[in-house]
């Protein structure tokens, strides 16, 4: 009996503007983009589906799960293509006033293998009239997410989660050979952290992270870091965008992740201790 072979792994960088259906539309070709390159598994960013202008803009444009135009367009996709697809996140609407920002991940057959509801949400100030509070219009996650595939099993995160190391742990003990982790992360932030916090979280736990993430000036005035990445397991940086929307592909072998454990059995010997 053998265990999970190599396959070619994408991530889609994009530039989501206020228009769901444009965003639909561009997304869309760069996943066929990244198919024609032989990506089995294909990832696109946090806020796929629309970066709006504000909060009562965003919430006009979007829709509970069941009446979602996005999802079925790439449920569809994912079917004709034959891939696994995970859309970094959805903003759906869960009431009146708040959204969930929620990831998907679908199976070659078109459907939804898994759901994941971001669980930090970003309320930070990053800079001089910079400043966000996604905990005022989103309603945040509180379920870890393990994603099983023919691939191997695979932890889904959001962006911010990238700062909570113990959710990460949580995943690679159940099992997770890789993380998701898509992403809109900030200019100052990124220029200053994402680099280390992506391999970080590869290299602490034996894992590939697959990073996909928006990049550039977005048409409400934000901009954002791009710079999707994918890691192996022994941190290494296997590709890399730049900040313009685009396509990135990797080759994936699980068992570097395997052997990368056995080499630093870090995940084995954690111990529980007192204090402070």
């Amino acid at each position: 009996m053998t265990g999970p072979v190599s396959f070619k792994a994408a991530c889609v960088q994009l530039r989501s503007t206020g228009d769901v259906a444009q965003n639909i539309r561009d997304t869309s070709a760069l996943v066929r983009e990244a198919a024609g390159q032989g990506a089995r598994f294909i990832a696109t960013p946090e806020n796929t589906n629309i970066m709006a202008q504000d909060n009562r803009a965003k919430l006009a444009a979007t829709f509970d799960e069941p009446n979602d135009p996005s999802l079925p367009a790439f449920s569809a996709l994912a079917k004709d293509l034959k891939i696994w697809l995970l859309i970094g996140s959805l903003h759906i609407k869960v009431s009146d006033t708040r959204t969930a920002n929620r990831s998907f991940l679908l199976a070659p057959d078109g459907t939804v293998q898994a759901r994941y509801d971001k669980i930090h949400l970003f309320d930070v100030t990053v800079a001089q009239g910079e400043s966000y509070r996604e905990s005022s219009q989103v309603e945040g996650g509180q379920t870890c997410v393990l994603a099983d595939t023919e691939l191997g099993p695979v932890g889904m995160t959001i962006c911010y989660d990238l700062r909570f190391p113990q959710l990460y742990r949580r995943l690679a003990q159940a099992g997770a050979f890789a993380f998701t982790i898509p992403s809109s992360f900030t200019v100052p932030t990124g220029q200053a952290h994402w680099h280390v916090l992506m391999r970080a979280r590869a290299i602490e736990n034996g894992a590939f992270v697959i990073a996909p993430a928006q990049g550039g000036l977005h048409d409400n005035g934000r901009k954002t870091y791009g710079h999707s990445m994918i890691v192996g397991p022994w941190g290494d940086v296997l590709a890399e965008a730049g900040s313009d929307p685009g396509v990135i592909v990797a080759e994936i072998d699980p068992a570097l992740s395997a052997a990368a454990r056995a080499k630093v059995p870090s995940l084995q010997h954690d111990r529980d201790f007192t204090g402070p």
